[in-house]
């Protein structure tokens, strides 16, 4: 896909040229955008004959990022060459891309091929374009789905970074209560156990648990692709938070839910991490509401009542060398695995690693 235009010149963004970088961070910073370079494999830059620069665009992986045009040029063409400048490289790598804007732009993407997953006015829309879509997900969770004519079926997401006792407990309380419980992981490899470490630790404690079915989460399940990776600069924090945990809400009510015949969601209580606290806030406005009650469990605790069970205290145990304080959080799985020789990678990483993951 390409977009002739004689009026318009491409260039790259050369990540060493401190000139550039400053030219696409005060043109985004102007539109209301934080441009941080260290959040994208590539950005183009759109100038007119003039030599003016008056758009840019970059992707990260399979998501377009930072796709902006000057006002003065929107009645243009100009963000249709962006877009399918950006298209041309990431179709050929990934199959499948996404890309997440304001939901002003919604009618130009779609005019471009762009399919929309779901928005949460008036910040964020997200959409997809490729061989691939949301409808291939949604066959991957028919081919797991139990036939339920009585009882519940319940719906769990987790990452398990790492897998804890507190997980544990969630997860064997909601099958007890249940006739099917999903258990979505989140499948991107963003955190410091990896995805395939993630899903064999839950797997060994936990695959013995006959109405348990374990599903990959996906690009749809907190995913970076749904959790928008970039913020706008004007936008405060807590409000960023609610927007993107309700565009995933949105998503598992529109996509999963009526797939799977999910009427509830186990998440345990928060008091530790804003994300995920706005997460269930989201959660207890949209799922109710769509049919799915929610069961919101107080997190177990360890010894004393305000010793609550936590993978972010693991992770900074493992960090300061202290991983026999919180031995007792962990499950067999986890345990066994953190104290061999295969977890010395991840205990290196979490070391080495400035981010709570």
């Amino acid at each position: 896909m390409s977009v002739e235009n004689t009026d318009y010149r491409e260039a790259c963004l050369d990540f060493k040229n401190p000139f550039d970088l400053k030219l696409v961070r005060e043109f985004l910073d102007e539109l209301g955008f934080e441009f941080k370079a260290e959040d994208v494999d590539y950005t183009m830059i759109l100038y007119n004959l003039n030599g003016d620069m008056i758009g840019t665009g970059s992707y990260q992986g399979r998501v377009l990022k930072y796709v902006a045009v000057s006002p003065n040029f929107r009645e243009t063409a100009a963000f249709a060459q962006i877009v399918t400048h950006l298209i041309d490289i990431v179709i050929q790598k990934h199959k499948h891309i996404f890309v997440y804007t304001k939901p002003r732009n919604l009618t130009v993407f779609k005019g471009l091929g762009f399919n929309e997953i779901a928005t949460a006015e008036p910040l964020f829309s997200v959409l997809e374009f490729g061989y691939q879509n949301i409808k291939d997900y949604q066959d991957y969770l028919r081919s797991k789905k139990k036939d339920v004519n009585v009882g519940n079926v319940a719906a769990i997401v987790v990452n398990c970074n790492p897998f804890t006792l507190g997980h544990k407990y969630l997860i064997e309380k909601a099958c007890k209560e249940n006739r099917v419980v999903y258990l979505f992981v989140v499948e991107e490899d963003r955190s410091s156990f990896t995805f395939s470490t993630r899903w064999r630790l839950i797997e060994e404690e936990l695959g013995h648990i006959e109405n348990l079915v374990m599903i990959k989460g996906g690009n749809y399940v907190v995913s970076g692709t749904i959790f928008p990776s970039y913020f706008l600069k004007e936008e405060k924090p807590d409000d960023i938070a609610a927007k993107q945990a309700e565009l995933d809400v949105i998503t598992f009510v529109r996509y999963i839910v009526p797939i799977l015949g999910i009427n509830r969601r186990y998440v345990g209580t928060e008091m530790y991490s804003p994300v995920t606290l706005a997460y269930n806030t989201a959660m207890k406005n949209y799922l109710p509401k769509n049919g799915v009650e929610l069961m919101e469990i107080e997190r177990i605790t360890n010894g004393e009542d305000s010793n609550y069970i936590s993978a972010s205290k693991i992770r900074q145990a493992i960090r300061e060398d202290k991983l026999h304080t919180v031995i007792d959080f962990l499950p067999e799985s986890t345990k066994s695995f953190l104290l061999s020789d295969e977890s010395e990678d991840v205990r290196k990483k979490i070391k080495s690693s400035k981010t709570r993951h």
